[in-house]
């Protein structure tokens, strides 16, 4: 429906956002109300450019990330995308009702009607993420169009041949007054993040959103932030380990660990310590028999966090940390061609000041540290940044409890990793360093619309009958005095 937005260099790129800002507000505001029915029709278009691009996404992704299996894209960028869409359009017209809210005695009973009414807020940035490129455009994209809104779009520049894909989507599904996106280098980025949307959702790196975070503040728009931080994971001595291995090793080598919820470290029972690690290999080794050959482990993005990732081991190895890369076929790494795959890497008992404790891992390692008293557990969670997620794994109520009223995080999934994201009207985002406000679902429509509150007054002179008009009197002496007392 529209050609995909190009630009020579940054300056032209700027003055092309910021026309293109331009055009959908002012589109936006001559369309007035948005129609349930018109909003239905963007998020159908959204689902059938998904289903139609799937193969272009499997050969994109595959591309970007030199090996990434067309099970992982179809289940965690083309499902994920088309099911919120979905929802959104199952619930829209009960979300657009407006929401009655009382009214405060006596204007209540005089006639006095309070509501909340949603309405769209305009224009919505979206900065999204290299890891789960499309999902990660389309699920906030859900919510922006959900709630009336238009919505121009900033891709990493991580994965090119994805974004590039993406823009044929967007070109092909909406006018560019409705959606645009907008390809380009972090300088195109930075330009983007200053524009005066009337908000902004970003999903990255917390380094990164203090840089957005800065560059919205100059014009005051709001912003979502969807980050991630070091999510643990707590192993209770009751737990049935085979089980809990099964779930974890599955949330640490999807897509090669690099999920902002991913398990990020192991907490265990100081007994079960090699139990543990021999049920952690186990299991991994049933999943993937072999690695560098396997189509279905996925490769490390690109070589800088290839290196990055390579730092924390080396940093292990010089501290004499044991690091146990669980490598069923004995692959020689060292000889891979055309990829950046690491095998999944168990480090153990890391000490406080090591990379892979200090760090957000994003990638196939995996410390592990013990605990003896469960409280421990506790309060070493509560002495660091709050994450994204938090897991626990166990029969014991009173630390499940514990976990859940004494920590705090993002979002919590019992006895399994990364679940919680998957249920569309459970809000998703994080605390703190991990993130600020929340979408998915209702939560989604309500963080893209404004509440605004409507109050229609009563046929009454609530005025005079307030005591409120002057020249005051008894009345008002007496409305004083029904509200000034303890």
């Amino acid at each position: 429906m529209n050609a995909p937005q190009t630009a020579t260099n940054v300056a032209d790129a700027e003055m092309l956002m910021q026309s293109t800002l331009e055009a959908q507000r002012s589109d936006y505001i001559a369309e007035g109300g948005v129609s349930a029915a018109t909003r239905r029709d963007r998020l159908q278009r959204g689902i059938d450019v998904c289903v139609k691009y799937q193969d272009k996404m499997i050969d994109a992704l595959n591309t970007d990330f030199s090996c990434r299996a067309r099970e992982v894209t179809l289940l965690t960028d083309v499902a994920a995308s088309i099911t919120p869409m979905k929802h959104c359009m199952k619930h829209l017209e009960k979300w657009m009702r407006p929401e009655k809210r009382p009214t405060m005695f006596p204007l209540n009973l005089l006639g006095g009607r309070s509501s909340i009414e949603y309405q769209p807020l305009g224009v919505v940035g979206v900065i999204s993420p290299w890891n789960f490129p499309v999902n990660l455009t389309f699920g906030p994209l859900a919510g922006i169009l959900a709630a009336g809104n238009r919505a121009m779009i900033k891709p990493s520049e991580f994965t090119p041949a994805t974004s590039a894909v993406m823009a044929e989507m967007v070109a092909e599904a909406w006018d560019e007054k409705e959606v645009a996106i907008f390809t380009g280098g972090p300088e195109v980025g930075q330009a983007f993040s200053g524009l005066p949307f009337d908000h902004m959702i970003f999903t990255g790196a917390t380094s990164i959103a203090r840089h957005i975070m800065a560059a919205a503040a100059r014009n005051l728009v709001p912003v979502t932030l969807e980050l991630g931080g070091k999510s643990p994971v707590i192993i209770s001595r009751d737990v049935d380990l085979q089980m809990a291995a099964q779930r974890i090793m599955l949330g640490k080598t999807l897509n090669a660990g690099q999920i902002c919820l991913a398990p990020d470290y192991l907490m265990v029972p100081e007994e079960r310590l090699s139990e543990v690690v021999e049920t952690l290999k186990a299991v991994t080794e049933e999943m993937y028999p072999k690695l560098l050959d396997n189509p279905e482990y996925t490769s490390i993005v690109n070589e800088r966090h290839f290196q990055r990732l390579n730092g924390y081991l080396a940093d292990a190895a010089e501290r004499g940390i044991t690091a146990t890369p669980i490598n069923p076929a004995n692959e020689d790494f060292s000889t891979q061609e055309g990829t950046f795959k690491i095998p999944p890497t168990l480090v153990v008992n890391p000490p406080e000041d090591s990379k892979v404790m200090e760090e957000e891992i994003f990638g196939p390692l995996l410390p592990i540290r013990t605990y003896k008293d469960f409280s421990e557990t506790i309060d070493y969670v509560n002495a660091h940044p709050r994450p994204l997620g938090a897991y626990y794994f166990g029969k014991n109520k009173d630390e499940e409890e514990a976990v859940l009223k004494r920590t705090t995080s993002g979002g919590v999934t019992v006895n399994d990793v990364i679940m919680h994201i998957m249920q569309e009207e459970l809000p998703f985002g994080g605390v703190g360093p991990s993130g600020m406000g929340s979408y998915h679902g209702h939560d989604g429509f309500k963080t893209f619309s404004h509440a605004k509150s409507v109050y229609r007054q009563s046929r009454f002179n609530i005025g005079k009958l307030g005591g409120m008009l002057p020249p005051y009197n008894s009345a008002t002496e007496q409305t004083i005095k029904m509200q000034v007392k303890k």
